[in-house]
């Protein structure tokens, strides 16, 4: 006798985290430790060293003796960190501080122009950095703004990519975008390496930003559908441990190679090494049966069964209600409208559109807040990463529980952490600086959250197009949160009381969204809808529901 199963019986009897989707992850979170080099790479290869313009007027002794290595730079960014004094005053005296020289003297090494440019050549402290974008190019004074719109561009990039590959990953399937992401990641990254000129430079890295979202979401994504229900958070989270060692990692690697095209090189070309992906990484069999190619499904199927050890019998077959999807939808292409179209999926996109961008917002303007410890920037780099690594943990004692009292939970948090700065005083710097750090803390593990969240939210047929568009939100996010801090121009805590507010708007949100803990993935819209789409379906505005035909689970067939 044929026995039929929707994907979510098959997934719980062939096992949801078997030895297969094991080997899934070990494939799925290698490349994220490369991700996280290319998202990060910045702090070091944009770097801008201290800095003192040499007058093609001065007199003293050119030889290599007295070069920029014997130049004191100490004093080149004021006492208040203010690195315009680079671009006001002149090139010192080898073995001068900068404090020591009177202005006669200073208007005199600058060529009487202290504030109009450097008129010869740009001296860069190398006692951090051999080189780095900013030394090559001369990114400083009236050039600064450069790097920083670079940095802008770049982040626009991984708006694109999620914008471009969500919807492509649809049509043509998870597996095929990351074969795609890294194969261009890699290529134009190290293309970077060699770049002749700045622009062009910036054009590369562009590039690069766009194939990050595009093996983000889509590793991502076909891990949750290969994943039981029970299991799923693990998509999310063992994906950020392994960002997150990327984190850790970039800043001995960085340490050990001072010279930014060596390092652009060294983090890109070992992406070439995941070319075996093409006979390694499986396709997702979820995709496969809502795009009708059932039979290639259950050969993927039958080989996770027999890898977990536990083969399926011969007569299984896919749910009957699934195989008519085709016929009962007329090959319905979906879109991105389709998100917004029916009351149910319109308000659960909008808020989880909300939650992406600012969790993004707030993590990337909390980044910038506290970053500056006055250590050094490597073990800076280090202490970031390391702080990271609890708040991921968190969540896997949480997210169990429920997905939506975690999110609120680590968003309240982090909201209500950046308003108390507000009112910590500045002598109080140790204070604040923990608060900034447990506000930070709150909306990593809040972000980690959003991940799986997204997924179960969203269903099968337009998911990684809901995701794509969560992913592009939460990049505009991540392109305004330095915008945000021009708000210091009106009020100094301008800032904090921003992040605070929207991040609570958000846990206030969340309370809308429904719970998603221990439920099977919903495939089509209908299920989201429920009865509302049937009642709607009589009048002849919408298809009726896909599993009126399923079969009773049978106990007798799953564990």
């Amino acid at each position: 006798m044929e026995r039929s199963m929707n994907f979510d019986e098959i997934l719980s009897h062939i096992g949801g985290f078997g030895k297969f989707q094991k080997i899934l992850y070990v494939w799925i979170c290698l490349p994220q430790i490369l991700l996280a080099f290319h998202m990060l790479i910045s702090v070091f290869t944009g770097a801008v060293p201290p800095h003192l313009c040499r007058s093609t007027n001065t007199t003293w002794p050119l030889a290599a003796s007295s070069g920029a290595s014997n130049f004191n730079f100490s004093l080149v960014t004021g006492p208040d960190g203010d690195p315009d004094l680079s671009c006001s005053a002149p090139g010192g005296v080898p073995g001068t501080p900068l404090a020591q020289l009177n202005h006669s003297t200073a208007l005199a090494l600058s060529d009487g122009h202290d504030t109009g440019g450097c008129r010869g050549r740009w001296e860069f402290s190398k006692e951090t950095f051999q080189s780095t974008v900013a030394t090559e190019w001369d990114l400083v004074c009236e050039n600064a703004n450069l790097n920083n719109i670079g940095s802008s561009i770049y982040m626009f990039g991984l708006l694109v990519g999620a914008v471009l590959f969500g919807s492509l990953a649809d049509k043509f399937g998870r597996r095929n975008i990351i074969l795609v992401g890294l194969a261009i990641q890699s290529t134009f990254g190290v293309g970077a390496a060699f770049a002749p000129n700045f622009y062009i430079y910036v054009f590369l890295r562009f590039v690069v930003g766009t194939t990050i979202s595009a093996v983000i979401m889509n590793a991502f994504v076909l891990g949750t559908e290969w994943t039981g229900s029970k299991h799923r958070m693990l998509a999310g989270i063992i994906t950020d441990y392994f960002f997150g060692f990327g984190y850790i990692t970039l800043a001995g690697l960085a340490y050990l190679i001072r010279d930014w095209r060596k390092l652009q090189l060294a983090i890109s070309a070992p992406g070439f090494l995941f070319i075996f992906y093409i006979w390694a990484l499986p396709k997702s069999a979820r995709w496969l049966m809502a795009n009708q190619r059932n039979e290639e499904a259950m050969n993927l199927i039958r080989k996770a069964a027999l890898m977990n050890g536990k083969p399926l019998q011969e007569d299984t077959e896919i749910c009957q209600g699934y195989k008519d999807m085709v016929k009962m939808e007329e090959r319905e292409k979906y879109t991105v409208i389709d998100l917004v179209r029916t009351p149910r999926m319109r308000r659960n996109s909008l808020i989880m559109f909300y939650l992406w961008f600012v969790n993004v917002l707030v993590y990337y303007g909390l980044s910038l807040n506290i970053s500056d410890f006055g250590m050094n920037i490597y073990l800076t780099q280090l202490i970031f990463g390391l702080v990271e690594m609890p708040a991921r943990t968190i969540t896997l004692f949480t997210l169990n529980r429920s997905r939506r009292i975690s999110q609120l939970a680590f968003l309240a948090v982090g909201g209500l952490a950046c308003l108390l700065t507000v009112f910590i005083p500045d002598d109080l710097s140790i204070i604040r600086t923990v608060l900034a750090m447990v506000g930070k803390f709150g909306i990593t593990a809040s972000l980690s959250i959003v991940y799986v969240y997204s997924a179960e939210i969203f269903p099968t047929v337009i998911r990684q197009s809901g995701i794509g568009m969560g992913s592009m939100c939460a990049r505009a996010g991540g392109v305004l949160a330095p915008i945000i801090y021009l708000l210091r121009g009106v009020s100094k805590n301008a800032p904090m009381v921003l992040f605070g507010l929207c991040t609570l708007l958000g846990a206030a949100l969340t309370l809308l969204l429904p719970e998603t803990a221990h439920q099977p993935l919903a495939d089509t819209i209908e299920d989201v809808e429920g009865s509302s789409i049937s009642e709607d379906s009589e009048e002849g505005n919408m298809k009726p529901a896909l599993y009126e035909e399923c079969p009773t689970r049978n106990p007798d067939i799953i564990n």
